[in-house]
């Protein structure tokens, strides 16, 4: 989930970030739509790049603030159905930024998006800040899609226990190595092999040592490292978990 969009939806030189991420043995990245433009911008990256694949959705924020959610709503339901669009999202709750008086747009999109990967046979990729139970019960009352991924997994260990059950995807984000992130940790070790994802969240989330700077996909190899150690597994093993693991909900590659 990395090459994005800055905060003032300025493009990064894809070429380059590429580049960059193949020096480190990233070889495929996954660019996230947060809202309308974000998510036509990441379609057409994908379409003349082709180790870049695409998401789209209105991020829950996006959605908070969104004046048309209908028509917005239908934009994307059109690109989902593109063939490098892998997956619909970011999608979900966000209660840390959101009042209440915003929440029913939220829960109205967050069900629309579910909806929309249904149709299309796609991943939805969930994002859970502030929100949990009301995401997991969203997802159980209103019925998920085959394939679920929680993205910059934040819960703890029980909660890493009932995503196990329901086979849902677990995407662990450079927090891991932050000295604060123990329940985090403990998370990660309950996570079963098969459901394992790794992201950056570029350009935010930079891992240790390089916390502070803007992130990207250099900087995978340091979550993946901290990922090991906190399951006791080779770096080798963890990596080919990964691989298999994505492309088993995105790919093939």
């Amino acid at each position: 989930m990395d090459v994005a969009f800055d905060d003032e939806h300025e493009l990064v030189d894809v070429t380059q970030a590429m580049a960059a991420a193949r020096a480190v043995n990233v070889t495929k990245v996954i660019q996230v739509g947060c809202d309308v433009v974000s998510s036509k911008w990441a379609a057409q990256t994908a379409l003349t790049h082709p180790d870049v694949w695409a998401t789209v959705a209105l991020h829950p924020n996006a959605a908070a603030h969104d004046t048309d959610l209908a028509k917005s709503l239908a934009e994307i339901a059109l690109l989902a159905q593109l063939p490098q669009v892998r997956a619909i999202g970011e999608t979900g709750l966000d209660y840390y930024r959101t009042d209440k008086s915003q929440a029913q747009a939220q829960h109205e999109s967050f069900r629309a998006h579910i909806d929309i990967a249904r149709n299309v046979g796609k991943p939805v990729i969930i994002h859970d800040r502030d929100a949990h139970d009301d995401v997991i019960d969203t997802l159980e009352t209103h019925g998920a899609p085959d394939k679920v991924v929680f993205h910059c997994f934040s819960g703890d260990a029980q909660m890493a226990k009932i995503c196990a059950q329901a086979g849902w995807y677990m995407s662990i984000p450079g927090v891991v190595t932050f000295k604060n992130a123990q329940q985090l940790r403990e998370a990660v070790l309950e996570i079963p092999d098969h459901l394992l994802l790794v992201e950056t969240d570029a350009p935010f989330l930079t891992p240790a040592p390089n916390r502070g700077q803007v992130n990207s996909s250099t900087n995978l190899p340091w979550s993946v490292r901290a990922i090991c150690e906190v399951r006791g597994q080779s770096e080798q093993e963890i990596c080919e978990l990964l691989f298999s693991n994505a492309a088993r909900v995105f790919g093939p590659f």
